[in-house]
């Protein structure tokens, strides 16, 4: 008796918690400053390559906690210069990213965030530069050398203002090794891994909303 007691009181408090969450989807944009995490050269200085990313959310949010998945095209990649103030070679990736975020809500609708991406790679050139050219001398397709999915870890911080306005501020810290021709030392050891870095800045807006 006690046992069923107790489950009802939990099943109870579950669909009281439900009951009090808000649903919403939106969509949100942003610039990307995306970089490569690579030793493959001591002599190349890696510098941040400037996209975008927009995409589509959905959220569930308690009063203490939220979940909220999201699909986003995201430009990411990295430049490179070698002894030279300018461009001398730019790789430009472009990923389908499915981030799980769970939020922490604090005061005021700012949130902690945090969760697992998957993405999923939809192109991949290299641009070679010559110094003084305007534009590149040569663009090769290099997606079949990189590996077609890749995990990362976000961070970040947001604030969920009136009016369904969101600010996201975030960075996706890549874990996965995407060179898929890879070489490695004789113990075995990878040399020169290709991981993503990317930090965003995303404003969305909520175009549904429903719950409290």
């Amino acid at each position: 008796m006690k046992k069923i007691i107790i489950t009802l009181l939990f099943a109870g408090t579950s669909l009281y918690s439900f009951s009090q969450a808000q649903f919403a989807l939106g969509i949100k944009a942003g610039p990307n400053f995306a970089k490569i995490d690579t030793d493959a050269s001591a002599s190349a200085n890696y510098d941040n390559r400037t996209g975008w990313h927009v995409g589509a959310f959905a959220q569930i949010r308690g009063e203490k906690f939220g979940f909220q998945p999201e699909v986003i095209f995201s430009q990411q990649g990295s430049k490179f210069k070698y002894n030279t103030n300018e461009p001398s070679l730019k790789q430009n990736f472009s990923y389908v990213n499915i981030p799980l975020i769970f939020k922490l809500y604090t005061i005021a609708g700012i949130n902690l965030q945090v969760g697992p991406q998957i993405g999923i790679l939809t192109s991949a050139k290299r641009e070679d530069f010559v110094t003084g050219n305007s534009g590149p001398i040569r663009e090769d397709d290099i997606k079949d050398d990189l590996k077609k999915t890749d995990i990362s870890l976000a961070l970040g911080v947001g604030w969920d203002l009136p009016f369904g306005l969101t600010l996201d501020g975030r960075y996706n810290w890549g874990l996965t090794d995407n060179d898929d021709n890879a070489r490695r030392t004789n113990s075995g050891a990878p040399i020169g891994q290709i991981k993503n870095q990317v930090w965003q800045i995303s404003v969305g807006y909520k175009l549904f909303k429903s719950g409290n």
